[in-house]
């Protein structure tokens, strides 16, 4: 009996959907990179006896959108196409530490006082980015290549376990990563724990929230990619016959 295997990806070129997701996915990721600057106190909470301090950073709210788009890029165009897009996210996110450290090199205008709180704020987000990008470029091709694998050994099946096992591996390894080199050592103990711990769980139940805005969002990108002529539905590939029954 042949194996069922998933359709082929639609071509990523300059038309379609591809280039206005790689350029939001882009986006996303440096707006991330810089809000990351900030560290965000929630409180505390009592684990297994140990007080933990939850903080979090300023990238919370944007960052998890790009492993969506990520896994959207990765389920329709494939993963050469996904790191495409994951090459052009790091090489903005790279010109914009560039360009924050050649202001702040650059002499202030006599009477700008604002130099101490530009190196104060912006000055640390050349760290930040640094391990941004560390973490970003091993989470994001693990997410896009585990996706991917998943997918041809389901044959197309089973999309929400591609989505939150590619998330799951993904987010760990960019996690461990982040946390070790852009706050090591500024925060410590149960606090850095705390941090890298909520902002992994915290991460993967956005995937779970998002979960059928992710499916709906990948079905409308496909039928765009594909000129309007629908294939299988996400997850469910069609049979040799026609569309799959129930």
């Amino acid at each position: 009996m042949p194996t069922r295997r998933s359709p082929a990806p639609p071509p990523a070129g300059a038309s379609g959907p591809y280039p206005v997701l790689v350029g939001l996915f882009a986006a996303l990721l440096v707006i991330s990179n810089v809000s990351a600057v900030k560290l965000i106190g929630l409180g505390a909470v009592d684990l297994f006896g140990v007080r933990f301090d939850v903080t979090v950073d300023g990238g919370v709210f944007l960052f998890p959108l790009t492993y969506i788009l990520g896994d959207v890029l990765a389920e329709v165009f494939g993963f050469k196409a996904a790191r495409r897009a994951i090459v052009l996210g790091f090489a903005c996110s790279a010109l914009a530490v560039l360009s924050f450290w050649l202001v702040q090199i650059s002499p202030p205008a006599a009477g700008w006082a604002g130099q101490g709180a530009y190196e104060e704020t912006l000055g640390f987000v050349p760290r930040v980015i640094g391990a941004s990008l560390a973490g970003y470029l091993v989470g994001q091709l693990l997410n896009a290549f585990t996706l991917t694998a998943m997918k041809r050994r389901s044959g197309g099946r089973a999309l929400w376990a591609r989505l939150l096992g590619s998330t799951a591996v993904g987010e760990l390894a960019d996690t461990l990563v982040f946390c070790a080199i852009a706050f090591y050592g500024v925060i410590t103990g149960p606090q850095f724990v705390g941090y890298a711990i909520l902002g992994y769980i915290y991460k993967c139940l956005v995937e779970v929230a998002l979960l059928p805005v992710t499916y709906r969002v990948v079905a409308w990108v496909r039928l765009r990619a594909d000129g309007g002529h629908p294939r299988s539905r996400p997850g469910r590939p069609r049979s040799r016959n026609g569309p799959a029954g129930r």
